[in-house]
């Protein structure tokens, strides 16, 4: 893991939340949702959480188990959902977040609850939003584990954008708006070029730090004991090609990172990601037990009915475009004609360019293959 320099501090961290105020418009689009009626007398849930910074709240799940639920209309300092997990002898810390001050504000949360020496902390994939905090754990001296190809997928992606200027990397965002040819293609470009604006300016806040224990595949799934409290690391494919879980059994709770989201259409972007896979990982959550309490990648809490919304939304995706690709329709074409059903228009769609036109892309790429 590189170490962050010296004035990686945490009221530098705190600081640093400033950073993505340009981002924070678009973000804001997105409400967290209430708990449903069913979680909200779940009596593994605590009825108010532990912690409420606004911008992320820390909840107890379970016997030694929290959720970090971030709400981005109060502020992008960690984006993503995490959380921590707690035994007798040691403690499990998942997700990097957005921004330094996020991966402080969980340490912070987890003191609160307990003083056990840290274990490690986990990425559950390399994207910005879930890795770019890693450096205040370089700095704590915490071991940061992550899937093996975590370390090269963030130096490809990351470090490239710190040796460029915006213009240079925001480039194919707006000559896509420039050459929108009407009002819907061109709110479309936009919001793709907002939302690799807020990337690039993330990045460019951040002191990058790789896992300094990378996990190969083939070690997993791996079993990890907390003390009197044990849980499972399983690598699943679907969003990134580098994407980790936590799930204890014993209490049916699943830390799905982004394989699962709640109020959101799939980002399927990466080229690691595979929507196949993605939903053959999807139909295995739907066989868990209908108690099981998933902590998504983004959203609220949420039980089986999320995951069975999930995937429908690959369902409709698939059936539209499946329509299309037999009448002849370009992908490109494709992916500009779908159209959010009715009953879907509460879901919130990050950026057209990161998830609409991917999902049908690739879609069309496995087709191509069979």
């Amino acid at each position: 893991m590189s170490q962050p320099a010296s004035a990686l501090s945490r009221r530098n961290f705190l600081a640093q939340a400033s950073c993505f105020g340009a981002f924070h418009h678009l973000a804001a689009r997105v409400p967290l949702l209430n708990l449903s009626s069913k979680l909200a007398d779940d009596p593994r849930i605590s009825a108010a959480p532990i912690i409420d910074k606004g911008f992320a709240s820390v909840r107890k799940i379970g016997d030694g188990l929290y959720a970090t639920t971030s709400d981005t209309t109060k502020g992008y300092v960690t984006v993503c959902n995490g959380g921590f997990l707690v035994g007798k002898d040691s403690a499990l810390l998942l997700e990097g977040f957005a921004s330094a001050a996020g991966a402080s504000f969980q340490m912070e949360a987890l003191r609160t609850v307990s003083q056990v020496p840290v274990k490690a902390a986990l990425d559950t994939h390399y994207h910005y939003d879930h890795s770019l905090g890693n450096a205040f754990y370089g700095a704590q001296h915490v071991e940061l584990w992550g899937h093996a190809a975590v370390p090269r997928r963030m130096n490809e992606a990351y470090v490239p954008m710190q040796s460029h200027d915006v213009d240079t990397v925001l480039a194919p965002q707006e000559t896509h708006l420039r050459e929108a040819k009407n009002d819907v293609e061109k709110a479309r470009a936009q919001r793709d070029l907002e939302a690799m604006t807020g990337i690039y300016n993330a990045v460019n806040a951040a002191v990058l730090a790789f896992p300094n224990r990378p996990i190969p595949p083939e070690k997993l799934p791996l079993t990890v004991d907390l003390g009197g409290l044990s849980l499972i690391i399983e690598s699943h494919p679907g969003h990134s090609g580098t994407d980790l879980l936590v799930r204890v059994p014993s209490q049916n709770v699943v830390y799905t990172g982004d394989l699962l989201f709640n109020g959101m259409y799939p980002v399927c972007f990466d080229e690691g990601a595979t929507v196949s896979g993605w939903r053959d990982t999807l139909k295995k959550f739907a066989t868990m037990d209908k108690d099981t309490l998933f902590v998504p990648g983004h959203g609220q809490l949420c039980g089986q009915e999320t995951v069975a919304t999930f995937r429908a939304l690959f369902d409709d995706i698939s059936e539209q475009a499946e329509k299309m690709h037999k009448a002849g329709v370009p992908a490109k074409e494709a992916a500009e004609r779908y159209v959010v059903p009715d009953k879907y228009k509460s879901i919130y769609v990050f950026s057209w360019g990161l998830t609409i036109a991917p999902t049908i892309t690739k879609l069309y790429a496995e087709w191509g293959v069979k």
